[in-house]
């Protein structure tokens, strides 16, 4: 059975409607990844509500799915894990590690934009550090400062223990 992806924006949402096999697990990695690649997705949400058993199988696929989106440039989101099934998994030592979850779509949804928004202000500040500290990006640097300016500001600067030249004149 073949896992219905839908493109929102960005983000690929897969939803998984009822027990997958071994091969339709494949499958939807395969389907995912050339997605991903296709349509420069950023995120991948997969809806695993409707599953009451997800196996080690699952889980290994899963761990790997979002592991090569990763690799491929888009962060996975894990939705819907019921309690049970949550806590069959942490008994049987089964973890989705470096992946991501929510409760609900609208959670993951959040998840990922807020994620997207670190993101570029974590480029926009790499970019800012690159072109020359708190500068905007593009934003024209300062004129260099004038010899006459350089020794007033070196003059100014207080010396260890002693007044500067300027304070002694000002009665300082």
């Amino acid at each position: 059975m073949q896992v219905p992806i839908l493109k929102q924006g960005n983000y690929l949402i897969a939803s998984v409607q009822s027990a997958l096999s071994d091969d339709d697990l494949r499958l939807l990695r395969a389907d995912l990844s050339d997605r991903v690649g296709r349509f420069r997705s950023t995120g991948v949400i997969i809806d695993v509500t409707a599953l009451d058993v997800i196996d080690s199988f699952a889980t290994r696929t899963l761990q790997s799915v979002a592991q090569m989106l990763k690799l491929r440039g888009a962060y996975t989101v894990i939705v819907g894990i019921r309690p049970d099934v949550a806590f069959v998994m942490v008994q049987l030592g089964l973890t989705l590690a470096d992946v991501g979850a929510a409760l609900d779509l609208e959670e993951a949804l959040a998840n990922l934009n807020l994620r997207r928004r670190n993101l570029h202000e974590h480029r926009v500040m790499h970019i800012g550090e690159a072109g020359g500290g708190s500068r905007a990006a593009g934003a024209p640097s300062p004129p260099p400062l004038s010899r006459a300016h350089r020794r007033r500001d070196k003059d100014e600067q207080p010396r260890s223990g002693h007044a500067s030249p300027r304070s002694v004149e000002h009665g300082r």
